[in-house]
């Protein structure tokens, strides 16, 4: 008695070989497209080729991607975010993907076939965004780009990743300007009395990033050892107002507490004492150093409005939060302190990306340390 033939399991998929040309065909049932059944095939020479391909197919269908039509750049970012959702990425990195996918890479190429995206196509794409865009926000894009496409590539979508061909120019960086001491001293004058004053003293003082300030949490302030630890970030995301672990693994560092930023958070303690007396039961006990008048974590985007209230006060209408951070790390360079120290208080990922950032700062270290030749051999 012969052995029974096994039925296969619906989206199992079936190998033969075609009498036509002897080629080995591998096809998996891919559903109901547009109310009519499709399959997904792949071919190999030999049958063992045929059923890798058949579960590298399965693979596919089983993360999402639609092998059944020819699409376009638009519809695949839409299903590569998709699959990125399936990977547990944090709420900020997958908000990021949306805003180059959504606002940049699908108006300017999404109307591309896939396997027809060109080299030229892409180069064409950042060169019309050179002086439009910051280098910083160009250089994101483009990485989102080569991303999805290294995924489509692995799944056998393109043949090649033509985003790699394509650097996007950066040497146009815009050199920043640097809030000075008395620009500083100006606007820290118009801060006085203001609720969150002690929040931008802290930011001026310790460097800090605006979703690690209004992360801190009292039990991260060490005022007997006098430094405080970044270990959290609050950000808005498409979710809401999210905590999450810092920027990358070194944003997550201690900060040594100047006089100005441990006097700041002594008088944010008492503030703070005073208003959750007046809170009285409707006070929520997040822990935060920086909360709204009832203890809950402030709206971000509300800090830049105060923010930019004071600064067109102080007539620096240029300076922006982030530019305190700017300041602090200029501040420390210009008084000597070393690229790397000021590397791992800011919470820089690598030390190129400091040197980057601070390169104007360290050409004028560079140029006033070469007149020490000058002095050693004067007479």
């Amino acid at each position: 008695m012969g052995t029974a033939k096994r039925r296969r399991s619906h989206g199992e998929g079936s190998v033969y070989q075609r009498k036509s040309d002897g080629r080995w065909v591998a096809a998996i049932d891919a559903g109901y497209v547009n109310g009519k059944r499709r399959r997904a095939t792949g071919y190999g020479a030999t049958e063992k080729e045929a059923l890798a391909e058949r579960d590298s197919i399965r693979n596919k269908l089983q993360a999402g991607v639609d092998l059944t039509k020819r699409r376009t750049l638009a519809t695949w970012l839409h299903e590569w975010l998709t699959i990125k959702e399936g990977k547990g990425l944090s709420s900020t990195t997958l908000d990021r993907y949306r805003i180059a996918i959504d606002k940049h890479l699908i108006p300017g190429l999404g109307r591309f076939k896939l396997d027809a995206l060109n080299a030229r196509h892409v180069q064409q794409f950042f060169e019309s965004y050179q002086g439009k865009a910051r280098p910083a926000s160009i250089i994101k894009i483009h990485a989102v780009l080569r991303a999805s496409l290294s995924t489509a590539m692995s799944f056998d979508l393109v043949q090649r990743n033509v985003a790699k061909a394509v650097k996007p120019a950066t040497h146009s960086r815009d050199e920043r300007r640097v809030l000075t001491v008395d620009e500083a001293k100006v606007l820290l004058s118009k801060l006085s009395g203001n609720r969150l004053e002690k929040l931008f003293l802290v930011a001026i003082a310790t460097g800090m990033r605006r979703s690690e300030l209004v992360g801190l949490r009292w039990i991260d302030v060490d005022f007997d050892q006098e430094h405080l630890w970044v270990r959290q970030k609050l950000v808005r995301t498409s979710r809401g107002l999210e905590f999450g672990p810092p920027k990358t693994h070194r944003s997550k560092r201690p900060i040594p507490l100047s006089m100005i930023a441990f006097n700041a958070l002594c008088q944010q303690r008492g503030l703070q004492a005073w208003e959750r007396y007046m809170a009285g039961e409707h006070w929520a006990n997040y822990g935060l150093v920086f909360s709204s008048t009832i203890g809950t974590p402030m709206e971000p985007r509300n800090v830049n409005r105060t923010f930019e209230a004071i600064r067109a006060e102080a007539g620096l209408p240029w300076v922006d939060l982030h530019d305190l951070r700017h300041a602090f790390a200029t501040y420390l360079l210009d008084d000597g302190e070393d690229l790397r120290t000021v590397m791992e208080l800011l919470g820089h990922s690598t030390i190129r990306l400091a040197a980057d950032t601070y390169g104007h700062v360290l050409q004028a270290k560079a140029r006033r340390a070469t007149t020490a030749i000058d002095w050693a051999f004067a007479s």
